[in-house]
C-alpha cells in the first residue's frame, strides 16, 4: 500500500510539473494550483488512503507528500514570476512616458499680505529688543476697557461699536489688554518691551474699515523712558518700513491710555512730501497732495495704567504705540479698499 500511494504521488508530481510548464496564463496556473494542492485537490485525494497504511508506511508516505508539495509550489512560484515579469514588460511597452512633455505646473501658496506686514514690523522692532506677546481675543469687559482707562461712559463701549459675547465679555476692540496683562505679569521683574499683534473686532464696515482687522501695538516700560525715546523708535520704524529718507511728525492727540498722546504721520514715500504745493489736478495719489500719511497713534503710558497694573507711583515710565496692520499694508502696496484683504480672491492674493 505504501508503494502504491508513493507511486501515485510521484506520478502526480511529474504530471503537474509538465502542466505548470505548459500553462498559458496566470489564471490557468491558479486553477491548476487549486486542483492539485487545494483542500479537495489531487494530493488530498491520494492522502485519504493514508488511514489504511501501516504505521511503518505512514512516515514514508508523509515525507513523499511533503516533497511533492514543495516541488509543485516551487514550480508554481517560478511560473507565476515569469507571467508577472511578462505583464510588466507588456505594460512598459504599452504605457510609454513621453519624457519630453512639460511637467504639470505646481501652484504654491503664499503668505497673506497682512501676515507679511506683521512679520516685517515684528522683525524691524525685534532688532531693538521687542518681543512678541499675545492674549485672548474673547476678553473681559474690565480688561478691554477699564484696565486701560476707558471709562464706562465712553462711546466705544456702546453696543453699536463693540461685539458683546455676554455679560462682561467682549471680542477685544484693541490689543491693549495684552499690554496690561504683560505689565501685571512683569511687575517688579524688570523692563517690559513687547509687541502685541493680533485680530481685533469692531462694529464697522466700509472701504476703509472692517468688523475684523489686525492691530500691532508696542509697549516699552522701564525707568526713565522719555517721549524722545518714543520718537526715536518710531523714526527708526518709519525709515525701515518706508525708506531711509522718511520723516515723521507727531501731532498732539487724545487717547485714553496715554498722556500725552500723539498721532504720528510719515512723509509720503511716493512724492517725498513735496507734493503739497502742487495744483490739485496733479496731486500725489498716495498722500492726496498733503505730503504726509497718518499711520499710528502713540504716547506716554497714562499713570492710571501703572496704577491698574500695580506699579507704585513714579516707579517706572513708558510709552505705547499702536497701528492698524491693514492700514500699513494698504500704504505699502498702494491698495485703496481694505475689504479685498478678507475676500479670499486668489487673483488679488497671487500678487503677493
Amino acid at each position: 500500500m505504501s508503494l502504491d500511494l508513493k507511486s501515485k504521488l510521484e506520478s502526480l508530481t511529474e504530471q503537474t510539473l509538465k502542466e505548470i510548464e505548459s500553462a498559458a496564463s496566470s489564471e490557468t496556473l491558479e486553477q491548476l494550483r487549486i486542483s492539485v494542492l487545494g483542500k479537495k485537490g489531487s494530493v488530498s485525494e491520494i492522502l485519504r488512503g493514508l488511514g489504511s497504511a501501516s504505521p511503518q508506511e505512514r512516515p514514508l508516505i508523509g515525507a513523499a507528500a511533503n516533497t511533492a508539495k514543495e516541488q509543485i509550489e516551487l514550480a508554481l512560484h517560478a511560473r507565476k514570476a515569469f507571467f508577472d515579469h511578462a505583464d510588466i514588460e507588456k505594460n512598459l511597452a504599452r504605457e510609454r512616458i513621453d519624457v519630453t512633455a512639460p511637467a504639470r505646473k505646481i501652484y504654491l501658496g503664499g503668505l497673506h499680505p497682512v501676515t507679511t506686514t506683521i512679520r516685517r514690523i515684528a522683525a524691524i522692532l525685534g532688532r531693538i529688543g521687542f518681543d512678541i506677546a499675545t492674549g485672548p481675543e474673547a476678553e473681559t469687559e474690565f480688561m478691554n476697557f477699564e484696565a486701560v482707562n476707558v471709562p464706562k461712559d465712553h462711546p466705544a463701549r456702546d453696543m453699536q461699536d463693540t461685539f458683546f459675547l455676554g455679560p462682561g465679555v467682549v471680542l477685544r476692540t484693541h490689543t491693549s489688554p495684552v499690554q496690561m496683562r504683560a505689565m501685571r505679569a512683569r511687575l517688579g521683574r524688570g523692563p517690559v518691551r513687547i509687541l502685541c499683534p493680533g485680530a481685533v473686532y469692531r462694529v464697522d464696515s466700509d472701504a476703509t474699515h472692517s468688523p475684523m482687522f489686525h492691530q500691532i501695538e508696542g509697549l516699552w516700560i522701564d525707568r526713565g523712558v522719555k517721549m524722545s525715546d518714543l520718537k526715536g523708535v518710531l523714526q527708526y520704524l518709519a525709515r525701515e518700513l518706508f525708506g531711509s529718507s522718511t520723516r515723521i511728525r507727531l501731532r498732539p492727540s487724545y487717547f485714553p491710555f496715554v498722556e500725552p498722546g500723539a498721532e504720528v504721520d510719515v512723509s509720503c514715500f511716493k512724492c517725498g512730501g513735496k507734493d503739497s504745493d502742487r495744483h490739485s489736478d496733479a496731486r500725489c495719489p498716495v498722500c492726496k497732495g498733503t505730503g504726509w500719511l497718518e499711520i499710528l497713534g502713540s504716547g506716554m503710558v497714562h499713570p492710571r495704567l501703572f496704577e491698574m497694573a500695580g506699579f507704585k507711583a513714579g516707579e517706572a515710565t513708558g510709552f505705547a504705540f499702536g497701528m492698524g496692520v491693514e492700514r500699513i499694508a494698504m500704504v505699502l502696496h498702494d491698495i485703496s479698499d481694505l475689504r479685498v484683504f478678507f475676500e479670499g480672491d486668489a487673483r488679488f492674493l497671487r500678487q503677493f
